[in-house]
């Protein structure tokens, strides 16, 4: 039978008493809707569970019955790193907020030992059942099949979990989580064993050595790495009172990052051995002793996993999950029985026989170990798909369902790269997102961040390196320079081959510049590619190339509208061997950069030379006398430091003449050039972008509650998301289109659906960002989120990557000339 949340409470231990008139006023200034004056409170405490104490707060007013949770550490002196309170609060407050995952909502966190003694949070109470025999006695059969269906589709939402968009990024460390945690259960077993503490059983030590030699070699890959419980099992859920679904997962104390198939294999554990702390001499597990008709098989309630979560079939190194979930099983109870010795035990005197329980885990490990098949080779095909279908849909899960994009399908070699790059976001890039902002809006803004050059490096050495170059640039400066040449020149890609990988790196606003793909220096390192000569190139390009400098480019002005280039004012006048530039620009964006060592200026060199060969581009050292950076300019705000756009005065500033680009008067001309495949870029971006705003905004209506449902339930919300994804995908193919174009017919003959691309991308981004940020309420418009800056760089766009209005008119004018009008 089931035990409802509330029967599990009795009278508080003394041992873990504390004063309650200090928590109440605690809570009366510190829980949002805590009765203000209360006329009863009352504390008791939940006797199930082993960890960190627990107990249930009820308080009254005259018109208001509250009920809450507090969770809080033991006292006494405790092993290094455990009852971390505080990570349980990080992480049902991360998961509470921007996800499905059911968790008891948390209120606050104290972590001030002066009110009660030691840290504690208060969170929701949630009535409920609870069922703590994994045998489900008394339960109807097929129900006791949906409550195990239910168990498996709760595990996979929390392993379903985006732990960088959530704000979990740094909570633990995914790699090598299975070695680090044996030495972690290990040292915590030595710690709780020996001289006057548990009995120490030295097989556990053999264990531990076996674990190491059969460490599954996903494990220092991370490819099964996210969010770990660390002790998911049955009766650590609570499930609604009258139908059969997880309405709260609870204790998350030995959560973390990590390889999830230990939490999977840890809820299997009922199935191998009995675990509870009741006094029985029966450790058999369920599959030992027979199934009660209704509960699923062991590989039964796997296969209900993997197709929740869309992981595939674990058969290859089950074994060793299991022993490991064993062996930690084994470590625990003994800290349990150490703990009930020292007479600070929340369990009380059931945790008498945690130290059998330990003896009886080890046992049971090296039982399993020594079998010869545990698991069947292919997951049971009548409650599962077949196994190609599970495999595709854990690859469609990490690769973003590539494959179903149609006609635009990339090689495999794109493939490859685009897999690591999405690896290198999630494992680098989201993580240090928040760290990178927090600089951004500090006094030493205009500085950069150490990782950021670290992360550069790293870049390099995993081939994710310039991959923007074009094959026909990249053999413009082989040929240009023979044999001198830096292995810096990109991955060989057609821009429609890179749309795929800089889609990617638009889903973050820091992510471009950290593999040497952002604009402008995109834009100014295909100039020099194109239109440099060898000495240009040495001295600007191949510090571009390398990443060791930043660069700008100067073209618009405050003065005129710098959307028609002819009015551009400044001017370059030659002096003998050098060229003398006067005027002013602004919105020069990366000027601000300390990094930035080089401009590209536009300006006029011949004012009577006609219309389109007045203007020319030249190459201005930063460092030269008359270079005056006057301010940064902001966007809707943002100044987007360090990398900034600066107003800048060029007074009297001379520049040897071997600096201009292609010749006096070839300024249009390389300007079309760069405007071409560079700006393409952008549009490539705002993907990402926009599909970071689905993402977000879709975890968002998934746990906010209005007029008593989901913002995801309601039909207006379903109509916008819908309409969302038409505006993306339909985007998307335009942007394809124009790449393909652009790398079949050249810039000239593709400029009409690049135009088309050009105006369609930043509307669609912000049609959707602006979704997203409505769905979000006034968080959306905060800095809490990224949302407001990729809106405000979405907008941006429809006036520095060219005016909607110029775009539109380049599409007209093609359509009435192949009218022939």
């Amino acid at each position: 039978m089931a035990t409802r949340t509330s029967d599990l409470v009795g009278r508080v231990d003394p041992a873990q008493s504390f004063d309650d008139e200090a928590l109440l006023r605690y809570a009366i200034a510190n829980v949002g809707g805590f009765p203000q004056n209360p006329s009863r409170f009352s504390v008791s405490q939940f006797g199930h569970g082993q960890s960190n104490p627990t107990f249930r707060l009820e308080v009254e007013s005259t018109d208001l019955k509250m009920e809450y949770v507090l969770r809080k550490k033991p006292p006494g002196v405790l092993l290094e790193s455990a009852h971390a309170v505080e990570r349980e609060f990080q992480v049902l407050h991360a998961l509470g907020t921007y996800t499905s995952v059911p968790v008891p909502r948390v209120y606050c966190l104290c972590t001030d030992p002066s009110v009660i003694g030691t840290p504690f949070y208060i969170m929701e109470f949630l009535e409920g059942r609870i069922f703590i025999d994994p045998m489900l006695p008394g339960i109807p059969p097929a129900k006791k099949r949906e409550i195990y269906r239910a168990t498996a589709k709760a595990l996979a939402s929390l392993h379903s979990s985006d732990v960088n968009a959530i704000g979990l990024h740094s909570y633990g460390r995914p790699y090598n989580y299975c070695k680090r945690q044996v030495e972690r259960w290990a040292k915590q077993y030595m710690g709780s064993t020996g001289d006057g503490k548990s009995n120490r059983n030295p097989r556990m030590l053999e264990l531990a050595d076996w674990l190491r030699n059969h460490m599954p070699p996903e494990d220092s890959s991370g490819m099964d790495a996210g969010l770990v419980h660390g002790d998911f099992r049955l009766d650590n859920l609570v499930f609604h009172p009258t139908q059969d679904k997880v309405v709260g997962i609870l204790d998350w104390e030995l959560s973390t990052l990590g390889n999830q198939f230990c939490d999977v294999a840890y809820s299997c554990l009922p199935y191998i051995v009995n675990i509870s702390l009741n006094p029985t001499e029966k450790y058999e597990g369920l599959e030992s002793i027979g199934l009660p008709e209704g509960i699923p098989s062991l590989a039964e309630y796997l296969a209900d996993y993997c197709v929740a979560s869309g992981k595939k079939w674990p058969a290859a190194h089950w074994k060793f999950y299991v022993a490991f979930s064993l062996f930690r099983g084994a470590s625990i109870y003994a800290g349990v029985h150490c703990r009930w010795i020292f007479g600070n035990a929340s369990g009380g005197e059931r945790a008498r026989n945690a130290g059998m329980k330990a003896d009886a885990c080890i046992d049971a490990a090296w039982a399993y170990i020594c079998t010869e098949s545990v698991l069947p080779q292919d997951p049971p095909p009548a409650l599962s798909k077949p196994r190609e279908a599970m495999r595709q849909v854990g690859e469609d899960r990490m690769e973003g369902s590539l494959s179903a994009r149609g006609k635009f399908v990339p090689p495999q070699k794109v493939q490859d790269l685009r897999n690591r790059l999405m690896k290198f976001m999630k494992d680098h890039i989201y993580p240090m997102e928040n760290d990178f902002y927090k600089l951004a809006h500090s006094n030493m803004r205009w500085s950069i961040h150490p990782e950021e050059e670290r992360l550069k490096q790293l870049a390099k050495k995993e081939g994710l390196w310039n991959l923007w170059i074009p094959l026909d640039s990249a053999s413009r400066v082989k040929n240009t320079i023979p044999g001198e040449t830096p292995a810096l020149l990109g991955a060989g890609l057609s821009n429609l081959e890179y749309g795929y990988l800089c889609e990617i790196m638009g889903r973050s606003v820091w992510a471009p510049q950290v593999f040497n793909c952002g604009a402008p220096d995109t834009g100014n390192m295909e100039v020099l590619m194109r239109y440099g000569n060898p000495e240009q190139m040495q001295k600007w390009l191949f510090p571009l190339l390398e990443g060791n400098i930043r660069s700008g480019f100067a073209m618009t002005e405050p003065q005129v509208a710098s959307s028609d280039a002819t009015n551009i004012e400044c001017s370059i006048t030659r002096d003998g061997d050098s060229y003398v530039i006067n005027g002013k620009k602004w919105w020069t964006s990366g000027a601000m950069d300390p990094r930035c060592k080089v401009l590209i200026v536009m300006g006029k060199t011949d004012i009577n030379a006609p219309k389109h060969r007045q203007q020319s581009m030249i190459l201005v050292d930063m460092e030269t006398p008359g270079v005056n950076v006057q301010r940064p300019l902001t966007v809707f705000g943002f100044d987007d430091a360090p990398h900034g756009h600066a107003e800048i005065l060029f007074e009297n500033v001379r520049v040897p003449s071997k600096n201009i680009l292609l010749g006096e008067g070839r300024g249009f001309e390389i300007a079309q050039g760069r405007l071409g495949p560079g700006r393409l870029h952008h549009c490539m971006r705002l993907i990402g972008a926009a599909e970071r705003g689905m993402q977000l905004m879709i975890q968002r209506a998934a746990t906010r509650r209005v007029f008593n449902k989901l913002i995801a339930e309601h039909g207006s919300f379903l109509s916008d998301v819908a309409m969302c994804r038409v505006e993306i995908e339909r985007t998307r193919l335009l942007i394809l289109e124009a790449a393909d174009q652009l790398d079949r017919v050249g810039n000239k003959e593709a400029r009409g659906i690049i135009a088309m691309a050009k105006f369609a991308a930043p509307n669609m981004a912000l049609k959707v960002l602006d979704m997203a940020m409505q769905v979000h309420g006034a968080a959306g418009l905060s800095g809490d989120t990224v949302l407001a800056h990729l809106w405000a760089t979405a907008r941006t766009l429809r006036i520095a990557d060219g005016p909607d209005e110029v775009h539109l008119g380049t599409i007209a004018k093609l359509e009435l000339r192949r009218a022939r009008l």
